[in-house]
Order: structure tokens, then C-alpha cells, then sequence
């Protein structure tokens, strides 16, 4: 990847032709104060990340306010990730006041009034435009803006090469941008949720019911995991390991023990209807494409082999009983 934090256009603004620009690009309005003896020179720049917004933003000013009216007149709501790449800031939100340091990330909520201090009187910033719904998803509640990441963290210095970055995306796959987006989420989920396992709720309770019905119609794929089920719900990867771990869970686990009820069903089935199914496709059918690692499973979860499942277990436990009687 190739380094893209000063891709602003070279066209210096005029004040309201940044604002018009800002609000053009960010879909949000920001009000530049400027200082009676001092010309206003801005910039603004859209790009994109993995398919996701992204705005480069200068200017020359020491402040910069979102106002009740700002917010108003744009009727905006999502969140932003916004990282400093060129000056000193920082940015008060929510009575939370975040200093914009080289390696920190801020979430920034255009829905609530914010205002930027810039020392120096000039900054450059990038944002990374993340829809409500999704943040919401992702981190398994609403987060207040005006809040800096961990610092110091891998996923800290990931998520600020990714912002400050430039990939080329026009060849890449939809799919493969999905999945770097999922990435992105994750690392904003490591963060900016908080340290303890999610709350059970009425959300967390239908989105693991939705969890559980993606497993139940996916279950025979032997290629199907933890993933899978993140990519279908949009979420990532961390916050459903979290859903399972607040129910007292491990997805795998879950997930093969879905599995191998499922097998237990069908070798019940095999020998009510004397169809005489081969072990291994009922196995296969059941998403193992390993019959040893089935059948292993197997005797763990159910304390004997698939292989004496149904009649032929209990003309083992007969044979069994008979030989201690004859002990006896």
C-alpha cells in the first residue's frame, strides 16, 4: 500500500467554498471560525476505503464548531473515525475532550455538537464514514462520540496504516472489500467497546436467534465456521464471539454440536428403517469431511461410536451385560 495522507487537492478554498465542498463530500456542515485578520484557505477531498467514505480535510483556522444548527440542517447520522495526519488537535465532544495525537483514533458522532481546537491555527485531517447501524451492529451498542481508542495497541497502529494508506480498489473484488470492511469493524470494535462481555438484551437475544438459524441452515457445509456466520449478519468476528461467550459458549463448539445431534438423528434413523446408510455419508452429511475426526467427536459427545448408535449399541451393552453375568 502506498502512502496517501496528503492527497488534498491542490486547490485552495475560499471560506464558503470549503463549506460547500465539506458538506458536499462529508454529507455533514462544520463552521470554520476565522479570525478577522487572517484569509481562510481550506481543502476537502473524497475518496474511499475498501468502499467505505473516506474525506481528507485542511484548513487554516484554530477552530472548528459542528453546531446545533449544523445538525439541524443536515438531519446526518452515522459516526466518523477521524485520525490526524498532518498538525496538533484536538476535538471536544460530549464533554469528553480528545487530544489528536500521531497513532490515535477518535469516534465522532455527527448526530452531537462537537468543536475542534487546532493549534497552530492549521491541521489536517482523514475521516472514515461508518453508517449508525452498523457501528451499532458491530459493537453491540450505541457509543457515544467524543472517545478515543485504546492507544498503544496493534489494533490502534492497524486501523491508522489502513486510514493513512491508499490501496487501489478498482480491481479489487466486491467480496474481498466486504471482508476488509468486516476487518475494519473489528479493529474499531477491539477499540472502542468496552472490556466486558455484552449485556443478554432483546437485540442480542434475536440477533443470536438469527445466529442460530444461519447455523441450522448451514451446518452440512464442512467449510462453514465462525466467518461465515460474522459475514451473513454483518458483524464482526470478535463481537459474536462475544454473544456466544455471554451465553456461556464457543461458537465451534456450538457449532459441531449441532453437527453431531444432527448425525445422532440420522444414525437413530439408519437403524429404525433398517436403511443401512454408509457412516461416512451421514458423516459428510453432517459436515465432517474427516469420518475419523467424526467418529472421535462422536465418542466424546455421546460416550460410544457412531458405529454402535441405535440397535447395534444395545446388542453391544447386551453382549456386555451377559459377559458380566457370566462372570458373576
Amino acid at each position: 500500500m502506498q502512502s496517501n495522507v496528503h492527497r488534498l487537492s491542490e486547490a485552495d478554498l475560499d471560506y464558503e467554498s470549503w463549506r460547500s465542498a465539506a458538506h458536499a463530500v462529508a454529507c455533514c456542515r462544520h463552521t470554520p471560525r476565522i479570525a478577522q485578520s487572517k484569509s481562510f484557505v481550506g481543502q476537502a477531498n473524497p475518496g474511499s476505503l475498501y468502499g467505505l467514505r473516506t474525506v481528507d480535510i485542511g484548513l487554516n483556522v484554530d477552530r472548528v464548531d459542528r453546531t446545533p444548527r449544523d445538525i439541524r440542517l443536515d438531519d446526518a447520522d452515522y459516526y466518523y473515525a477521524v485520525i490526524q495526519t498532518d498538525g496538533e488537535s484536538s476535538v471536544t465532544q460530549n464533554d469528553r475532550t480528545v487530544d489528536l495525537t500521531p497513532g490515535t483514533v477518535a469516534l465522532i458522532d455527527v448526530a452531537r455538537p462537537l468543536t475542534y481546537a487546532i493549534e497552530n491555527a492549521s491541521g489536517r485531517w482523514r475521516t472514515l464514514h461508518l453508517p449508525r447501524q452498523a457501528v451499532v451492529t458491530h459493537l453491540g451498542f450505541e457509543p457515544r462520540g467524543g472517545v478515543s481508542g485504546r492507544k498503544d495497541t496493534h489494533a490502534g497502529r492497524i486501523l491508522v496504516d489502513l486510514l493513512t494508506c491508499n490501496e487501489d480498489e478498482e480491481s479489487m473484488p466486491e467480496r474481498a472489500k466486504a471482508s476488509m470492511q468486516l476487518v475494519i469493524y473489528d479493529l474499531l470494535s477491539v477499540l472502542f467497546a468496552p472490556s466486558d462481555l455484552p449485556s443478554i438484551s432483546a437485540h442480542t437475544d434475536r440477533l443470536f436467534g438469527r445466529v442460530c438459524d444461519i447455523i441450522q441452515q448451514r451446518f452440512s457445509d464442512p467449510g462453514f465456521g465462525l466467518w461465515d456466520i460474522a459475514a451473513e449478519l454483518k458483524i464482526s468476528p470478535r463481537y459474536l464471539q462475544k454473544l456466544f461467550a455471554a451465553r456461556g459458549l464457543a461458537c465451534n463448539r456450538f457449532v459441531q454440536s449441532v453437527r453431531l445431534d444432527h448425525a445422532a438423528h440420522l444414525l437413530h434413523r439408519r437403524t429404525t428403517l433398517n436403511t443401512r446408510q454408509p457412516l461416512s455419508e451421514i458423516a459428510y452429511a453432517c459436515g465432517f469431511n474427516d469420518y475419523r475426526y467424526f467418529s472421535r467427536r462422536f465418542r466424546q459427545r455421546f460416550g460410544h461410536s457412531p458405529s454402535l448408535d441405535g440397535t447395534d449399541r444395545y446388542i453391544a451393552d447386551a453382549a456386555e451385560r451377559d459377559a458380566h453375568a457370566s462372570e458373576d
